[in-house]
């Protein structure tokens, strides 16, 4: 990302990427720490936002953006604005967004967007950890903070006196791509419901726990260093599983939310050796194929053995190395 204006801009435009919940490691803090996250930054969906200095703070919505958005945005200006002390007011214009409640993390992405726009303007350098605190988000997975700040394959420990801190992190190989697999009509848990589902759960097996962390440190990040495509796609699907079956009693008793998207993942993984999981809540899932070639061999497969619902929207994206885009532009009335 580059904060530094040219002499002639007054409005900041950020783009901030997509991420999809690859999976917790522990989620019943078998070992006194809870959560911890595996993820990956994607190409092909961002939420897009511009900021520019104004006589009062104010939020425009681009054509297609729902009303209810405003609200939302015009409460992270405000804290971040709370959080920079002599910040001025801002008008802000949502241009597109992240769709909501689909698994690709899009409310840590427009609050962070709008506090690094906002920063921007101030001249303030602050991380994207300080810019979550000052909204509010992050609270229990960090990856929706790094992806905005780094991008590539990221692991967190799960939140501890602040944002959960970075592991690791590493370049995710580009000719790896991944199927979104969407259910637009639907969406996934999020706020009050999420907090009582998982408050419902019982705890998940500390073996499971064990076998998730085996699978994410011996298995899944080795084989994303030596690009070893058949070790990542055992592991990211093992662990996948493991926690479809934990959170099965809060999706209906299924392994994957939707019962569209469900039948498609569980076929490219038996028949074409997919990498495949539901991102946080789903509905959406992901298929991730060694070359394109590849994967597009299996959804026409798939397509011949209907298997593609009406309901469900595909969408091919590759994995993205660098965080959140920040572009200059000129004002004009």
């Amino acid at each position: 990302m580059s904060d530094r204006p040219v002499a002639s801009a007054q409005v900041v435009q950020v783009q901030a990427p997509a991420r999809l919940h690859l999976g917790f490691l522990d989620p019943g803090a078998s070992l006194g720490r809870r959560f911890g996250s595996l993820g990956l930054t994607i190409n092909g969906l961002a939420t897009v936002i511009e900021a520019r200095h104004a006589d009062r703070d104010s939020v425009s919505l681009a054509p297609g953006v729902p009303e209810a958005e405003g609200a939302r945005a015009l409460s992270f200006l405000l804290r971040t604005r709370q959080a920079l002390r002599d910040s001025r007011p801002v008008a802000l214009r949502l241009q597109h967004l992240l769709p909501e409640h689909q698994g690709f993390g899009s409310g840590t992405q427009m609050a962070l967007a709008i506090a690094h726009a906002v920063a921007c303007l101030e001249g303030h350098a602050r991380s994207a950890a300080e810019l979550a605190r000052a909204t509010g988000r992050g609270l229990r997975s960090g990856i929706g903070i790094a992806s905005f700040e780094q991008g590539g394959l990221l692991l967190d420990g799960g939140p501890g006196r602040h944002a959960a801190p970075l592991l690791c992190r590493l370049a995710f190989p580009e000719d790896w791509p991944v199927l979104l697999i969407k259910e637009p009509a639907s969406r996934g848990l999020s706020g009050e419901a999420e907090r009582q589902a998982i408050a419902s759960l019982p705890p998940l097996p500390r073996a499971h726990a064990a076998a998730i962390c085996h699978r994410a440190l011996m298995q899944v990040l080795p084989a994303v260093s030596e690009s070893d495509f058949a070790a990542f796609a055992q592991g990211v699907s093992a662990i996948q599983r493991l926690l479809g079956g934990h959170f099965a009693p809060a999706q209906e008793g299924r392994v994957w939310a939707s019962p569209h998207v469900a039948p498609l993942l569980d076929a490219l993984e038996r028949q074409h050796g997919a990498a495949i999981g539901q991102s946080s809540w789903g509905p959406t899932g992901f298929a991730i194929f060694p070359s394109l070639a590849r994967g597009q061999e299996a959804v026409a497969w798939a397509a011949q053995q209907g298997l593609i619902s009406d309901a469900i929207a595909l969408q091919w994206v590759s994995a993205r190395n660098r965080g959140a885009d920040v572009h200059w532009l000129p004002h004009s009335d």
